[in-house]
C-alpha cells in the first residue's frame, strides 16, 4: 500500500501510528482553552490537532422541527437542535490561524474537517498539509472534489456509511487526479460501543479500496485503539479534552491528557509488536536459546562406564546434544573419562 506523506512524516505500515488529536467542540467556547488542548496533544505525544471547520449555518438552519432535532434517545445531545448544537460546539473561524500557529511552534500537524467550499478556502490560507472529511459528508460530492482539488492528503470517516458509498467517495477524489486517501473505519455513535467496532473491516477495507486504513475511535478508553493498529491502522483518532469533568458536547467519549500519552505508548507498543509473519529469532532471545535444555553429564564417569538416565540427564543450559537424542545415547559406554557438568556432544561419545 502506498505511503502517504503529510508534513515530513509517512503515513505507512513502516511507520508509527499516525496519532490525531481531535479537539471538536472541546474548547468549551474559550481559545485559551482551545490553546491549552493544543499544548497538552504535544505534551502527550501525539502526531497532529484536528479542529473542525464551519459555522451552524454552514451545517443546517435554524428550525424547530422534529427533523432538526437530536432523538430524545440520544445518550448525550438528546432533543437539542441541530442549530443550537453547533452553534455550541464551533471553533470560530477567528480562533483557526493563532491555534495552527501554536500547533505548529509545539510540533503538532494541525488540519481540520471542512463541511463546505468557504471553510476549504479558509484552510488553504493557513496551508492546511491535509483534509478530513467527516462521516455524513462523504456523500458531498461538491466538497469532495473541491478537497481533492487542493492535492494534499485526504481522510474519510466511514461512519453510518455502506461500502459502496464509500467506494463512490474515493471514486469522486480519484477522478480529480488525488489518490493520497486514508480511510478511518468508524462507528458514528457518541459514545459509541466495543461491540460494535468492527475492527475486522480494517484489513477488508485496505485491500479492497487500495488505500491506507485507520480508525476514528469514539469508544471510551484506549484498548480499541490499540487492537486496531495490531489489525493494520496507520492513522488513530479520538477526541481530547483537558478533563472529562469540566463538560462540553464531546467531553465524554474523550481522553484526558494522561489517557492519550498512553495512547500513543501503547499504539506505538502494538505497531512496534506486529513484526514478521515469519517465525524468526529474535536478538534480544540469545540468552534464552543459550539456555535452553540440552543432554549433559550429570555426574562423574569412568572410560567404559554405561550411559543411563542417572548420570546423563536433559537439563539447562544448551551446548550438548539435543534432548531428543536422549534415547539414542542411553546403553553406550563412554569412550573416556568425563566430569560432571560436561555437555554430551558426539564428538564426545
Amino acid at each position: 500500500m502506498k505511503a502517504i506523506p503529510v508534513d515530513t512524516i509517512l503515513i505507512e505500515q513502516k511507520s508509527p501510528p499516525f496519532v490525531i488529536a481531535e479537539m471538536s467542540g472541546n474548547h468549551n467556547g474559550s481559545l485559551d482553552r482551545a490553546l491549552q488542548i493544543v499544548d497538552a496533544a504535544a505534551d502527550s505525544g501525539a502526531t497532529a490537532i484536528k479542529l473542525q471547520t464551519y459555522t451552524p449555518d454552514s451545517m443546517t438552519i435554524q428550525n424547530d422541527g422534529e427533523r432538526f432535532k437530536i432523538s430524545a434517545n440520544h445518550a448525550l445531545w438528546g432533543e437539542r437542535s441541530l442549530y443550537d448544537l453547533y452553534e455550541q460546539a464551533q471553533t470560530p473561524w477567528g480562533w483557526h490561524q493563532e491555534i495552527f500557529r501554536r500547533a505548529r511552534s509545539r510540533g503538532l500537524i494541525p488540519f481540520s474537517s471542512p463541511f463546505d467550499e468557504a471553510a476549504v478556502d479558509l484552510l488553504e490560507e493557513l496551508d492546511a498539509p491535509l483534509y478530513k472529511i467527516a462521516s455524513l459528508e462523504i456523500g458531498d460530492k461538491a466538497l469532495l472534489e473541491r478537497v481533492a482539488a487542493t492535492g494534499k492528503p485526504i481522510i474519510l470517516s466511514n461512519g453510518a456509511s455502506s461500502f459502496v458509498e464509500i467506494a463512490e467517495a474515493i471514486s469522486v477524489i480519484r477522478a480529480v487526479g488525488n489518490d493520497q486517501i486514508v480511510v478511518l473505519a468508524c462507528t458514528s455513535s457518541y459514545p459509541a460501543s466495543p461491540s460494535e467496532a468492527n475492527l475486522r473491516t480494517i484489513p477488508v477495507l485496505r485491500d479492497a479500496l487500495g488505500v491506507q486504513v485507520g480508525l476514528s475511535d469514539h469508544t471510551m478508553g484506549i484498548g480499541v485503539s490499540v487492537a486496531a493498529v495490531a489489525l493494520g491502522a496507520t492513522v488513530i483518532e479520538k477526541h481530547v479534552t483537558l478533563n472529562r469533568q469540566d463538560g462540553g458536547v464531546d467531553s465524554e467519549f474523550s481522553l484526558e491528557p494522561a489517557e492519550l500519552r498512553a495512547l500513543v505508548t501503547e499504539t506505538n507498543a502494538a505497531w512496534q509488536a506486529l513484526g514478521s509473519p515469519t517465525p524468526t529469532l529474535t536478538s534480544g532471545e540469545t540468552e534464552s536459546r543459550r539456555l535452553k535444555r540440552s543432554l549433559y553429564v550429570v555426574e562423574d564417569v569412568n572410560e567404559g562406564d554405561q550411559i543411563s538416565s542417572k548420570n546423563v540427564r536433559s537439563i539447562r543450559p544448551a551446548g550438548g546434544l539435543e534432548p531428543k537424542h536422549l534415547a539414542q545415547v542411553i546403553g553406550r559406554t563412554f569412550p573416556q573419562p568425563l566430569k560432571a557438568g560436561t555437555p554430551l556432544t558426539w564428538e564426545v561419545l
